[in-house]
């Protein structure tokens, strides 16, 4: 059911520690690297850039549901969540621990545009690290799951570590691709891809958009208590299946599918089309609830 505005604390536009104290139960998280033992990253000091205690992320752990969960969140404000050498350390080594002490999950709040360029290939390389990291976890039996909602998005490296993750929860307001409307508009020009066209760019890469593709798994209202109630709820479910490679080749056979019958799309409207959404115009209006329902009815 939707929320009342008045009744709504809006993750988009909350900080990364708001978000963790309205996902996790009440007093139950503790930081690592908390302020007084944090380090600022020596690349944006060496450029005499300004930087951040947690350069950009904070992990740590606590309970949801009152099950043990590591938590990683991007602040999307600081850099617009772009992954650096510590910020990807931070990550990296939360997401190690998880394989090693196995917590009943790790919640993934990801806002982020992807690689910070001012490190270069010390971002590179910790994007990298934290694929493998992600995937490690999810091998030793802990679900990774991406929470996206935030101003910057799921964009670049991060993109791919999203869609690496167990399941993705999203909102309408979030995003998710591996390059930005920005990026695609500089490289290919604006005849490919318009930027400035909000509506575009959300009937491509937002979440009603990736929900309706398949790509997330739950989708939610813009609200802190939304993606708690989403996150547990989907947790309670979940069982996820061994890896094998059957299961690896049925899924690129969808992958194939999925770029013979969309590949020559430039619209989300003309891919609504395409699934099947008798009025596809509609779907942009359509409220969380609604859209649910016509996934559900849409031929698989």
């Amino acid at each position: 059911m939707s929320l009342s505005l008045a009744s709504r604390h809006s993750w988009f536009e909350a900080t990364a520690r708001a978000r963790i104290a309205g996902l996790l139960d009440a007093g139950s998280f503790t930081e690592w690297l908390p302020p007084a033992v944090s380090q600022p990253s020596p690349h944006l000091a060496q450029l005499d850039l300004p930087g951040a205690f947690d350069d950009g992320v904070v992990v740590g752990y606590g309970q949801l549901a009152q099950k043990l969960i590591f938590v990683i969140a991007q602040e999307g404000q600081f850099m617009g969540g772009a992954v650096g050498e510590i910020h990807g350390a931070k990550i990296v080594g939360t997401l190690r621990r998880a394989a090693e002490e196995k917590p009943a999950a790790v919640l993934f709040l990801i806002d982020s545009g992807g690689v910070r360029l001012h490190e270069a290939n010390a971002g590179l390389i910790a994007i990298s690290e934290i694929m493998r990291a992600v995937l490690d976890a999810r091998a030793a039996g802990v679900p990774v799951v991406a929470l996206i909602g935030g101003s910057c998005g799921a964009f670049g490296g991060m993109g791919i570590v999203a869609k690496l993750c167990s399941a993705i929860v999203i909102s309408e307001e979030g995003r998710l691709a591996l390059s930005g409307p920005e990026v695609i508009e500089t490289v290919m020009g604006v005849e490919e891809f318009d930027s400035k066209d909000r509506a575009l760019v959300w009937r491509v890469t937002g979440g009603k958009h990736r929900y309706l593709m398949g790509d997330c798994a739950v989708l939610v209202e813009d609200d802190v208590a939304a993606f708690r109630s989403g996150a547990a709820d989907f947790l309670a479910a979940w069982d996820e299946p061994v890896p094998g490679i059957a299961t690896l080749r049925a899924r690129q056979r969808g992958l194939e599918a999925r770029l013979a019958a969309y590949g020559a799309l430039c619209d989300g409207l003309d891919v609504w089309a395409a699934l099947g959404v008798a009025q596809p115009e509609s779907v942009p209006l359509l409220d969380r609830d609604s859209l649910v329902a016509l996934k559900e009815g849409l031929p698989t």
